[in-house]
């Protein structure tokens, strides 16, 4: 069946950190403060630092969690742990702004394609930043937006999806979730009785049934007409 809505996870789903947001980002803020980084270690370090995300047990949102994020990154890439919390804040002020973020090329034609079919769409996204600056500058046609930062809670719980399909006017089952994250945005989803479908762009988890290595293929995952 056709679905009549489809919500987007947003950061490695949408878009990407930009290189005011990368590993080199990270070293020239250690720099200033007369450390110095390795920079090959970022990836193994962020990846991580995700391993060690302590949530809220009642999946709330907390800024804090945020930032001990980013400190564990800074540490793993060879900073000191006196000046994590310091270079951390610094760094966070760049996940602010909308233009740091790149979008992935298969993201506007894709969405053009659902606003074809009339499908609704909405981003559900985990996070510190305002989500609807960042949809204003990046041009994304969207009908709902819901942030954990104002929503209050995170993915998996399931009233962060609700939330999106209630301002969508769209029950669970009509609605599929679109995200990169098996915990967070297919688990989760699924649990509220949506379908989900993984975005795995650096083709990590074979073993999940539902899976794109891109959105170029989300509209026939849909089941939607190909344009003519």
């Amino acid at each position: 069946m056709t679905p009549r809505a489809v919500l987007f996870d947003v950061d490695f789903t949408l878009c990407r950190p930009g290189p005011e947001l990368s590993a080199e980002r990270y070293a020239r803020i250690a720099e200033r403060h007369g450390i110095t980084l390795e920079t090959g270690r970022y990836d193994e370090a962020r990846e991580a630092a995700i391993q060690n995300i302590k949530r809220h047990p009642e999946l709330l949102h907390d800024d804090t969690i945020w930032h001990r994020f980013t400190e564990e990154i800074f540490v793993g890439m060879g900073g000191l742990e006196s000046l994590a919390s310091e270079c951390a804040a610094e760094i966070e002020e760049g996940w602010g702004v909308s233009e740091n973020f790149e979008l992935f090329e298969d993201v506007l034609p894709v969405l053009d394609e659902l606003r074809a079919s009339s499908l609704r769409i909405a981003v559900v996204s985990n996070g510190i930043r305002d989500l609807t600056e960042f949809v204003a500058h990046h041009a994304l046609d969207v009908d709902a937006i819901v942030d954990s930062r104002s929503h209050g809670r995170v993915k998996p719980h399931p009233t962060i999806f609700q939330a999106a399909l209630d301002a969508l006017g769209i029950a669970a089952p009509d609605a599929v979730m679109v995200g990169d994250s098996v915990e967070e945005d297919i688990e989760g989803a699924r649990a509220l009785g949506m379908r989900a479908i993984l975005v795995d762009r650096e083709d990590r988890h074979p073993e999940v049934e539902e899976r794109l290595t891109d959105l170029y293929g989300l509209p026939a995952a849909l089941g939607l007409p190909r344009p003519s």
